[in-house]
């Protein structure tokens, strides 16, 4: 629309598609210092090795799928037959695949199913396996349920407490007893318990047996996606030793928590909008790292919940930052990101996400939101972005914006926003109007803002 020179603001306004965001990753990837592993971590392609050793028969039946278009839990036995498995190990192995990400299903109700991104390039890309890997560690608690019989506070608090059980034995570089799982275990969940108020209470004696049942199960579900090997004597935990997969995985973590606490935000103790509006100044490569220290010491199930809430809020901007955070998470995040997509106000985001999170397919190939998006989601999105910049002082950038809206002409652009239903589209038509610097556009974009106001044609 207009012929202004390029230039990369520090608020980005508009979600980038998965396109642009990988041409985004290269220019700045280049410039990153990657952090050095400490002496013992294996090397990357070793690392590799293991991760796909550790996810062959989710690789496997996730080809299946991907050939015959279907999902296993539809044909459960058929799969069972052809590749050699039980039925119970294909439901098992079915939900390994689809938590690392190797495969999407449908968003229409059927069973239809094609590969996702990490499953094209397993075999030739260390990054793809190490990514899905992680990604089911980070969703550990899913890939086998607790016991049915267990108490769902217990359960929870179990979930919360692990990752700096995790990073206690990545510190103290060893196995680590029994004995000292539990007791890390009833401190940390004492404090878990001690933040949310004195009516929750603290572990006492009496919550032992439960707790050594749950931390039980914790342990050898991690076992299980191969993060740490597990002695145990009976029923009881008698010591547990970190891989060298979830090594490596904890000093990544590690890594993460330490470059952004020594970064001026450190929001990692922060609620995620205060985080969020802690990374509204930084540029998009320190954002990522408090997005990733911020989310590296939770559960990725509570860290998307809280994401989602800031992104229902009224604040464009954390509702464009939580997104970008949420791409961080990856693949845990796939199921509520699916549900959000029903939601009018996350649906453009959420539906970007989704393109970005399966990026890799021709079908989601495209040069612009606007083919991922409908006309008129696209159009709200650039309301919701606009606003960003008018709420937050940026009017400047409004018309840098125009760039990326949906449509050829400002003239279809202003009749379009005015039955787009955003809450603040008279607040971004008269900002747009006072930015403008053609006089006939703006007036033209004053007298929209008005009728938008009082309800004209």
């Amino acid at each position: 629309m207009t012929s202004r020179t390029p230039r990369e603001p520090r608020l980005r306004l508009v979600p980038q598609t998965p396109p642009q965001r990988a041409a985004t990753s290269r220019r700045t990837q280049g410039g990153r210092r990657t952090p050095t592993p400490p002496g013992g971590v294996a090397p990357q392609d070793e690392l590799a090795r293991q991760a796909r050793a550790q996810l062959a028969d989710a690789v496997r039946l996730a080809h299946w799928a991907q050939r015959t278009g279907t999902s296993p839990d539809a044909r459960a036995e058929h799969a069972a037959g052809e590749l050699g498995l039980t039925v119970r190990q294909v439901r098992d192995q079915w939900g390994r695949a689809r938590l690392a990400g190797l495969i999407e299903q449908g968003r229409d109700g059927t069973d239809a199913v094609r590969a996702g991104w990490r499953l094209r390039a397993w075999d030739q890309d260390d990054t793809a396996a190490l990514r899905g890997w992680v990604a089911l560690l980070d969703a550990w608690s899913l890939a086998r349920p607790a016991p049915p019989d267990a108490d769902p506070g217990t359960v929870a608090d179990v979930v919360a407490a692990v990752p700096q059980l995790l990073s206690v034995m990545y510190l103290s570089d060893g196995p680590v007893t029994g004995a000292g799982l539990i007791d890390l275990m009833r401190q940390r969940i004492s404090e878990l318990r001690a933040d949310r108020g004195p009516e929750d209470g603290i572990t006492g004696e009496g919550d032992v047996p439960e707790l050594v049942r749950i931390l039980g199960w914790a342990l050898d579900t991690l076992s299980s996606v191969g993060a740490l090997t597990l002695h145990a004597r009976g029923h009881h935990p008698e010591r547990a030793r970190l891989t060298e997969l979830g090594g490596w995985a904890m000093w990544t973590k590690l890594e993460h928590i330490c470059i952004a606490a020594q970064s001026p935000a450190g929001n990692i103790e922060q609620s995620a909008v205060a985080m969020l509006r802690g990374c509204a100044g930084l540029t998009p490569g320190p954002a990522r790292a408090e997005y990733r220290a911020w989310l590296a010491v939770r559960p990725a199930g509570p860290a998307v919940t809280e994401l989602l809430e800031a992104a229902r809020g009224e604040d464009a901007l954390i509702r464009g930052l939580a997104f970008e955070a949420l791409r961080v998470v990856g693949a845990p995040a796939l199921p509520a990101l699916r549900e959000a997509a029903d939601e009018p106000g996350l649906r453009p985001y959420a539906l970007l996400w989704l393109a970005d999170h399966e990026a890799g397919d021709p079908r989601d190939h495209t040069d612009s939101a606007h083919g991922v998006l409908t006309r008129a989601e696209a159009t709200w999105l650039w309301v919701d972005t606009a606003s960003a910049a008018q709420e937050h002082g940026a009017e400047r950038l409004l018309l840098d914006h125009l760039d990326a809206a949906p449509q050829p002409g400002i003239a279809q652009l202003v009749d379009e926003i005015r039955t787009c239903g955003h809450p603040r589209t008279v607040q971004v038509l008269l900002a747009l109007a006072a930015a403008h610097p053609d006089p006939a556009i703006a007036k033209r974009v004053r007298r929209a803002a008005f009728q938008v106001h009082t309800g004209g044609a």
